[in-house]
């Protein structure tokens, strides 16, 4: 069944594009575990926020890759630099 996972979150003023960065990075691995699709995307309105949209073959790998070392890594640098995470949308079908 597919999981699609819709989120946003707030950076500290002027660390946008470092967390995109770090996002990106550690994306370039995903296929490999399952996901389908995983698009970064900014505000033209908010300097800073980030819209993350993820497509998965299934919740359980969407589960899965959270606990690979090389996503808990990216989601450690990251953090220090947030000011927080929006209510996240998810949808299986």
């Amino acid at each position: 069944m597919t999981y699609g996972y819709f989120g946003t979150m707030r950076t500290k003023p002027g660390h946008r594009d470092e967390v995109i960065e770090i996002l990106l990075r550690s994306s370039e691995s995903l296929a490999d575990v399952g996901c389908y699709s995983y698009v970064v995307g900014t505000s033209d309105t908010d300097a800073d926020l980030i819209c993350v949209s993820e497509l998965w073959g299934s919740k359980e790998a969407h589960d899965a890759s959270l606990q690979r070392p090389e996503t808990r890594d990216a989601i450690a640098r990251e953090m220090p630099m947030l000011t927080g995470l929006g209510v996240p949308s998810e949808d299986s079908r």
